[in-house]
C-alpha cells in the first residue's frame, strides 16, 4: 500500500512539473545594466588605459567578454540613451538632441518595459536625461531619478514619484540604491538599469578620490597636434557663433587640448573610481545571493569623449574618441572568461540581445541586431559596416549635422549642406585620423564604395530624405 502511495505521489509530481514546466525550464537570467556618462572606450584598465585603476570593472572583462569595436549610433547623451533603451536609431525614436524630450520619452517602447511585460521585476536608478521630467517612466516597478543632468552633491531624487533631497555624493547614493534593489527578495527575475551621472562634467570625484592619480603622467594623444589641414569643417567660419568669442582655427574646434585635457582626463578617471566601487558591490551581492552566474552583467557608456585629439573636447564628432565606447558583458552560461570580440557592435544591439536572452519577443521596429548568435558562435556572419549620425544643436553651431559610415578599415564622413568638407580615413594606415584621403586619387575606389555604403545604410534605416 505504501509503495502504491509513493508511486502515486511521484506520478502527481511529474504531472505538476509537466504542467508548470518549472522544474525542467532553466531560470531566465537577471540583467544588470550599468551605463556611464561620457566614458570613452580606452578609459579602463582592461581596455588599455595606462594608469586607470578599475579592478571591479576589469573583472567583467576577465570573466566575460570585451567588445573591442563597440560604437554608439549617435555620440550624444540623450539620443544615445534613447537608442540603448529602444534598439533604434535616433532618427527613428525621435530623440535627436539634448533638448527637453520628456513627453516623448514617456512613450518610448523600451527593453525594460518589454521585459516587465514578459514577467520581470524592473528598476531604473539614475540619470534619465531626456528632459527635466524626473517622474517614473512606464515599465519600471522601482524608480530613482532626478531632473536633467542632476548634480554631484546632495541631489534631489524622485523615488517612485516622491521627491526629496538626499545628502551625499551622487555616485555613492546611486550605488547604494542599486545595491538595495539587488539585495532585496525577488520572486521574479529582475532588471536593474543603473545610469550614472559620472563621469560627466563638471567631473567631480568623491572626496576620497580627490588626489587619485595626482602623480600619474599624462601623455598628449598623437592627434593633439593635428594641423587640421584636412578638416576644413573644424576651421570654417560659422554664422551665429557662441557667445564666447573664438577665432577660426585650432582653438575654435572646442579648445580643450593640452594641459586642460590632461586635467579633465584625470578628473574623469577619479570620478570613475566610485563607479568601480559600486560595480564591485553589486558583484559581491550577486555572489552572496548565488545569482551572479545567472545574471547578465553589462557595463558600457553613452558616448565617448575627447582628451585633446584634433584640439577637441566634449563629443559630438564622428572621430573614434567620440563614437567608440567600452562594452563588457559577463554571463558564464554563454560567454567564456576572457573572450574578446572584434566585430562591429552598436548600442542599438543591446535591447534585442536582452530580449532574446529573456525569451521575449523582439519587436520588428528594433533596428539593432541581437548579439546572442555571435555569443554562441564568434564566427557568425556579422555586419561589415554601420551608420553613425548627429543632428546639429542650436547651442553648438561649430558641429554641423553629419552622417558617417564605418567599416573595419574605412570611415567616411559627410557633413550636411557643406560642400568640399567630406572626410575619408584609412583607419588601418591612419588610426588617429590625421590624413583626409577624400581628394586623393589613389583612394577613389574606396571613396566611391563608402558613398554607396552610406546611401545604402541611410535607406535601410529609413533616414528622412531617403
Amino acid at each position: 500500500m505504501k509503495r502504491i502511495s509513493w508511486c502515486l505521489a511521484i506520478a502527481a509530481t511529474f504531472v505538476l512539473v509537466s504542467i508548470n514546466g518549472s522544474a525542467a525550464a532553466p531560470a531566465r537570467p537577471n540583467f544588470v545594466f550599468v551605463l556611464v556618462d561620457d566614458l570613452r572606450w580606452d578609459g579602463l584598465g582592461c581596455t588599455g588605459h595606462p594608469f586607470a585603476k578599475t579592478p571591479a570593472i576589469d573583472r567583467l572583462a576577465k570573466e566575460g567578454a570585451n567588445f573591442k569595436n563597440f560604437f554608439v549610433s549617435i555620440p550624444l547623451c540623450s539620443p544615445s540613451r534613447g537608442s540603448f533603451l529602444t534598439g533604434q536609431y535616433a532618427h527613428t525614436h525621435g530623440i535627436v538632441d539634448n533638448t527637453d524630450h520628456s513627453a516623448l520619452s514617456h512613450r518610448l517602447v523600451t527593453f525594460p518595459r518589454l521585459l516587465h511585460d514578459a514577467g520581470y521585476e524592473t528598476a531604473y536608478i539614475g540619470k534619465w536625461h531626456m528632459g527635466m521630467d524626473d517622474s517614473p517612466r512606464p515599465g519600471f516597478d522601482h524608480w530613482v531619478g532626478f531632473k536633467g543632468q542632476g548634480v554631484y552633491l546632495d541631489p534631489v531624487l524622485n523615488t517612485d514619484g516622491q521627491t526629496a533631497r538626499t545628502n551625499g555624493y551622487i555616485t555613492d547614493i546611486l550605488n547604494a540604491r542599486a545595491l538595495q534593489f539587488v539585495q532585496a527578495e525577488h520572486p521574479k527575475p529582475f532588471v536593474l538599469y543603473l545610469a550614472h551621472k559620472a563621469v560627466h562634467g563638471p567631473f567631480t570625484p568623491a572626496e576620497r578620490h580627490r588626489d587619485l592619480y595626482a602623480d600619474a603622467a599624462i601623455k598628449p594623444p598623437a592627434s593633439a597636434q593635428d594641423s587640421l589641414e584636412g578638416k576644413p569643417v573644424l576651421t570654417r567660419a560659422i554664422e551665429n557663433p557662441p557667445a564666447k568669442k573664438t577665432k577660426p582655427g585650432k582653438k575654435a574646434a572646442d579648445g580643450k587640448g593640452g594641459a586642460a585635457a590632461g586635467g579633465l582626463q584625470r578628473n574623469q578617471l577619479r570620478a570613475l573610481a566610485a563607479i568601480d566601487e559600486g560595480v564591485g558591490q553589486l558583484l559581491a551581492a550577486l555572489e552572496t545571493s548565488k545569482q551572479l552566474d545567472n545574471t547578465v552583467f553589462i557595463f558600457t557608456s553613452d558616448n565617448g569623449y575627447f582628451w585633446g585629439e584634433h584640439g577637441l573636447g566634449d563629443k559630438r564628432w564622428a572621430y573614434e574618441e567620440s563614437i567608440r565606447d567600452p562594452l563588457l558583458v559577463r554571463y558564464p552560461k554563454l560567454i567564456k572568461p576572457g573572450t574578446t570580440f572584434e566585430q562591429l557592435v552598436l548600442n542599438i544591439d543591446v535591447a534585442p540581445t536582452l530580449l532574446e536572452l529573456a525569451e521575449a519577443k523582439i519587436p520588428a521596429t528594433m533596428q539593432g541586431r541581437s548579439l546572442v548568435p555571435l555569443l554562441r558562435d564568434p564566427k557568425t556572419p556579422w555586419r561589415s559596416a554601420f551608420l553613425c549620425e548627429y543632428f546639429q544643436e542650436k547651442q553648438y553651431p561649430r558641429t554641423p549635422s553629419w552622417q558617417a559610415v564605418r567599416t573595419g578599415r574605412w570611415k567616411f564622413i559627410r557633413y550636411d549642406g557643406l560642400e568640399g568638407m567630406d572626410e575619408l580615413y584609412d583607419l588601418k594606415a591612419d588610426p588617429f585620423e590625421l590624413t583626409n584621403l577624400v581628394n586623393v586619387a589613389a583612394a577613389g575606389s574606396s571613396l566611391a564604395e563608402m558613398k554607396r555604403e552610406l546611401n545604402r545604410l541611410r535607406k535601410e534605416t529609413g533616414m528622412p530624405g531617403d
